[in-house]
């Protein structure tokens, strides 16, 4: 990362780097997604067309990518070397499944097993895997990696964001829309093969797509945090 990268994303939470990946490595990337999302048709949990949870268990070819540069290296930049993949989910907002993502931050991870650990609250499962809200701590030790498979613009539901919000800690949702409506939003437009990185306490959200088309997104989260045992990271 450059030095103005890096120093967007500790002041406003976010920074976009081009052309991380080249088109035809995209297609790479789209060729190793291909065996476990056709597992939807087959109606597996967590995974359809359009949208796969628990992606890094699910796929050795993509844990190992994201394990390497320039993934890893991304997320060393900002972490140290002690980051590592913990979570990865895929989606496809397309003509056939156009959704809106209401303003939120990223507030939970996923974990192998749920154990009664202070700090940590709001136990929930989704698709299998235990999700949970860990001390603010272990978020700020986190950072987000969105690499964009297809251009991605305000026409088909780029993502809009809330520059410094990260540095506020977990909001309640009146200060959310407080927030929005003093500092204001930016659209996070990008192009084929860009990494838009974040920080999982941004305020962000999106709209359905006006002119709907593909907007393939490969989410992966990295941490640097010790969890308390014996908490562990579900993938």
């Amino acid at each position: 990362m450059k030095e103005h990268e890096i120093l967007a994303l500790r002041d406003d939470g976010f920074c976009l780097v081009r052309g991380a990946l080249s088109s035809a490595e995209c297609d790479v990337v789209l060729d190793e997604l291909g065996d476990i999302l056709s597992a939807g048709e087959s109606g597996s949990q967590g995974f359809s067309a359009h949208f796969a949870r628990n992606l890094l268990s699910q796929s050795s070819m993509i844990q190992k990518r994201v394990s390497r540069p320039p993934f890893i290296s991304l997320a060393r930049e900002v972490l140290g070397i002690d980051a590592v993949p913990v979570k990865g989910i895929y989606f496809d907002k397309n003509p056939g499944s156009n959704w809106v993502v209401p303003w939120h931050q990223d507030l939970t991870i996923a974990l192998q097993e749920r154990h009664e650990v202070d700090g940590y609250s709001n136990w929930t499962v989704k698709e299998g895997a235990w999700h949970v809200q860990p001390p603010v701590s272990v978020l700020e030790s986190q950072v987000t990696l969105r690499l964009h498979l297809d251009d991605c613009s305000e026409q088909n539901g780029a993502l809009r964001v809330v520059p410094g919000s990260h540095r506020l800690g977990r909001l309640h949702h009146t200060a959310e829309a407080e927030l929005r409506e003093e500092v204001g939003e930016v659209l996070c437009e990008a192009r084929r093969g860009d990494v838009l990185v974040m920080s999982p306490l941004i305020l962000h959200a999106s709209s359905k797509a006006v002119q709907p088309s593909h907007r393939r997104i490969v989410h992966i989260e990295y941490s640097a945090a010790r969890l308390q045992e014996p908490l562990a990271w579900r993938d």
